[in-house]
């Protein structure tokens, strides 16, 4: 079991729930712009935002952004010490360097003395393109292996740097050991957590587009967490932050580690198809969404949009409410496998609707 720490009112290892995190694409010194995405974050469902604060400006506009925001926010740091100690004075709720380049010795302790009297944490973010001038080669010569001489310089890098922040007596720590390989990136976590009981921040860097992205953050992501590996997750993808929210938190229902309330559940379609399965399945995802957000969705277990009447009330007998098409335009209503209405695509969506309202 991991141990604990706090990111303003969200708790990350030692049991807590699987926090998802995605980052700001916008640039940080516009405060009002990158607060608009902030806030669409959280409204995806976000519980942690993380900023990079490349320049002083972007620390400065911290001071505006962070009292503002619903969520949690990380400023991401590199090279420039001073840029740490601006965000946590302006009130950041962690930080995310690297010791390695954030300077001297002088430099790591200031910033874990400014850390450690503000009561955040740091995360320690290691990754495999940058890693200490000299580690993969001397691993390489010894393993042999390049993905396990990878992994294995991955972690003695995370090792290193945290060592840099405990010889400064602080301990409030997280670790992300970071490559664009699957294999590598499970091997790695794998090993530095056999090693050390900092709560870890786990994802695949570089993973890509949605399609490739999705698929490698799944395999990856999926398997620590289904060993029981990682406290806090980012997907991270070429695409609009909020896309890595979704994808994220539908990971962790799909593992079981948060409750899809509701599942929504589609056939894959076959020649029996009677409607526009994939238009009505979106609209549905929308509908959920929008009704989550605003607060008013009731509590529904499972929802079946399904391609004819075979699939329909059959397979999907157990949902709370089914949708499946007829083969004339209409649609098949069904409730615990029981068809209580047959409707137009239009009129059935709208029946959805009043369903799943909060009454």
């Amino acid at each position: 079991m991991s141990r604990r720490i706090q990111v303003g009112q969200v708790a990350i290892g030692d049991g807590a729930p699987v926090s998802v995190q995605s980052m700001t694409n916008t640039p940080t010194k516009d405060a009002a712009q990158t607060l608009a995405q902030i806030r669409a974050l959280a409204t995806c469902g976000c519980d942690i935002v993380r900023l990079a604060v490349p320049d002083v400006a972007s620390a400065e506009a911290l001071k505006e952004i962070v009292p503002a925001s619903p969520v949690p926010l990380v400023a991401d740091i590199h090279f420039n010490h001073d840029l740490a100690l601006r965000s946590i004075a302006a009130g950041i709720h962690a930080v995310r360097i690297n010791p390695g380049n954030i300077g001297s010795d002088r430099k790591v302790q200031e910033v874990a003395e400014a850390a450690g009297n503000a009561g955040i944490p740091i995360r320690v973010g290691v990754n495999a393109g940058s890693l200490p001038a000299g580690l993969y080669e001397r691993s390489l010569a010894e393993f042999g292996d390049p993905e396990r001489a990878l992994a294995f310089s991955l972690c003695e890098a995370a090792k290193g740097e945290v060592a840099r922040l405990e010889a400064c007596g602080f301990h409030d720590i997280a670790v992300s050991l970071k490559a664009s390989s699957v294999p590598v990136t499970v091997a790695a976590y794998m090993l530095f957590s056999g090693q050390s009981d900092y709560p870890l921040h786990v994802g695949v860097t570089e993973a890509g587009t949605p399609y490739r992205g999705i698929i490698k953050s799944a395999a990856g992501i999926g398997t620590l967490l289904l060993s029981g590996v990682g406290d806090t997750i980012r997907v991270s993808l070429t695409a609009d932050p909020c896309e890595e929210v979704r994808a994220g938190i539908a990971l962790l229902e799909a593992i079981g580690l948060r409750d899809a309330k509701p599942e929504i559940v589609s056939c894959p379609t076959c020649a029996r198809t009677a409607y526009d399965l994939f238009g009505m399945t979106e609209k549905v995802e929308r509908l959920v969404a929008e009704l989550k957000s605003s607060g008013s969705l009731r509590e529904v277990r499972k929802i079946a949009v399904m391609g004819c009447v075979v699939n329909g009330p059959g397979e999907a007998k157990d949902a709370d409410i089914g949708l499946a098409g007829t083969g004339d335009g209409r649609v098949m209503i069904f409730e615990q496998g029981r068809t209580v209405a047959t409707l137009s695509e239009a009129d059935a969506l709208n029946y959805l609707h009043q369903f799943l309202v909060l009454k």
